[in-house]
């Protein structure tokens, strides 16, 4: 599966939007399958710009939450793509968790230890003292949220750089 630079993505989106091209005029444009764009605009248009982000870590679901996007996915007459949107998640991974529901119930859908258990303790690595050690894992996190919050400037500028561009002549037509 190819992974597009969320800038990309937003570059697309609005070009879409605001300059009013077809979605044939941007998958030539820039190489990406028509499919795809349409995808990214609904997204966008459910939920914004934070939809269009990659996910940069793993997410573990409860089963009150499979449960629930389940239950909407049932009783409301939405596609399923609709409600992957609408959720943030993959559309497969709702008919997943149906699947193994309507076969073997609620059991299925609890999260569960992956793999084998380990057959050797580790020893945990001892530092030289508590208190630098966290200061380090202090200043780690701290890193690591100073660059998602850089992140997503930069992704949001991208977005508001392209609509900034249009002409506002054209806005009111």
């Amino acid at each position: 599966m190819v992974k597009y630079n969320p800038e990309l993505k937003a570059q697309v989106v609005g070009q879409y939007l605001n300059d009013k091209m077809s979605v044939v005029e941007l998958a030539q444009k820039f190489c990406v399958p028509e499919r795809q764009i349409w995808h990214w605009i609904q997204r966008y248009r459910i939920g914004g710009v934070e939809t269009l982000k990659r996910k940069t870590s793993k997410r573990k679901f409860s089963t009150d939450f499979k449960l629930s996007v389940i239950d909407y996915y049932q009783t409301h007459d939405e596609s399923l793509a609709t409600v992957a949107t609408k959720y943030d998640i993959l559309a497969c991974q709702i008919s997943i968790w149906r699947t193994k529901f309507n076969c073997d119930g609620v059991e299925v859908l609890r999260s569960h230890q992956k793999g084998r258990p380990t057959k050797v303790k580790r020893k945990k690595k001892l530092t030289s003292s508590p208190e630098k050690q966290n200061e380090v894992e202090r200043l780690r996190a701290e890193l690591i949220q100073k660059n998602k919050e850089l992140y997503e400037i930069r992704l949001e500028r991208a977005f508001y750089n392209q609509v900034s561009q249009l002409d506002p002549a054209n806005w009111l037509t």
